[in-house]
């Protein structure tokens, strides 16, 4: 099932991205609690645990990124991430914004929902408000993808 993420889910939320620290950017309880308006949850199982997450953090009048998307590895190519990525866009329509993109290292599972390869040039904004406080910047390794109408 997937829903908007409730202050309960904080934990298993913080639980699961310390699994993937090597491919998603940690984030702290603190910051989790202070947006978890942005995150989006997939449940599974008889417990209605928190199998995936994701986030959409809104970055101008006219872009957003998809952030912190992560599926438990039992549950990969079972379509919890693709769902979550699908919820995320047509959260992003819902508020008017058209261009949505991700820093991955997985750029062929986001090409699969539309995404398209783009230098991270082309995001400014993104640059200047989060890359400059990343503990990866200015060597980011990850790959720009931006989906567009």
């Amino acid at each position: 099932m997937i829903r908007k993420a409730k202050i309960s889910d904080v934990p298993q939320i913080h639980a699961l991205l310390k699994k993937f620290d090597k491919v998603v950017l940690p984030r702290p309880l603190s910051v989790l609690y202070d947006h978890i308006r942005d995150y989006t949850v997939c449940t599974g199982g008889r417990d209605g645990a928190v199998i995936g997450c994701c986030a959409l953090q809104i970055c101008w009048e006219d872009l957003a990124e998809i952030r912190s998307l992560a599926v438990s590895r039992k549950h990969w190519r079972q379509g919890a991430g693709s769902q979550l990525v699908q919820f995320t866009l047509n959260e992003a329509k819902d508020f008017g914004i058209n261009k949505v993109f991700a820093l991955t290292y997985v750029p062929e599972f986001f090409k699969k929902h539309g995404f398209i390869l783009v230098e991270k040039s082309e995001l400014p904004q993104k640059i200047w408000t989060d890359c400059l406080q990343c503990i990866k910047f200015p060597d980011c390794d990850e790959t720009a993808v931006i989906h567009k109408p």
